[in-house]
């Protein structure tokens, strides 16, 4: 059993930026981390991947150059930073572990997931 703890969650202004952070409660069964995002009235969306090593990487091009997915192995943790921000980027944003699929984005190729936080970015 993974379980996961994001924070970070804020209202901010376009143009400005956020770091959430998702806790792990043991890696040793992480092969993969990621990242989803949800609005009200649309299917969840995966807006950025990367295996726990760190050595590949994805995203969705929606945030491309704006976000910046990274883990701290020591302290059991991943990020995603979020810059330039939008208002199309407000959404409740997950973490999720374990992948078991084969396609990062769809989510159900996730096993375990964290509560959600809230990005609330205004124009």
């Amino acid at each position: 059993q993974v379980q996961l703890v994001e924070s970070g969650g804020d209202t901010v202004q376009a143009g400005g930026s956020l770091r959430l952070s998702c806790a792990v409660s043991s890696v040793y069964r992480v092969n993969h981390m990621a990242w989803f995002r949800q609005a009200p009235g649309t299917e969840r969306e995966g807006v950025s991947c990367m295996d726990w090593s760190g050595k590949s990487i994805y995203y969705d091009d929606s945030v491309k150059g704006r976000f910046t997915i990274s883990r701290d192995n020591a302290k059991k943790i991943a990020y995603l930073q979020m810059n330039t921000l939008k208002p199309d980027d407000t959404a409740v944003y997950y973490c999720a572990a374990v992948k078991f699929g084969t396609v990062w984005y769809n989510s159900t190729a996730w096993r375990y997931w964290g509560q959600g936080t809230q990005v609330t970015v205004s124009s």
